[in-house]
């Protein structure tokens, strides 16, 4: 459980950038279809944490917009 925690906070740490690179690498490598399914499982779950975490970033970042432009 806690590298579960650990991988957590290690997505909460990241740059928009950085997450989407990697959700970028995990889509790819799943699309190849070559991974054992235990495997597969991990790099969805992670990917889904990945485009949270993006979501998370650009709602910030449209809330700083819409602050600035009113």
């Amino acid at each position: 459980m806690a590298r579960k925690e650990a991988a957590e906070a290690s997505i909460e740490s990241l740059s928009f950038e950085q997450a989407f690179h990697q959700l970028e690498d995990i889509v790819a490598q799943l699309e190849r279809g070559d991974l054992p399914l235990d495997q597969s499982l991990e790099l969805y779950a992670r990917g889904r944490r990945l485009a949270e975490r993006c979501t998370q970033l650009l709602d910030q970042a449209e809330l700083q917009v819409r602050e600035v432009k009113d």
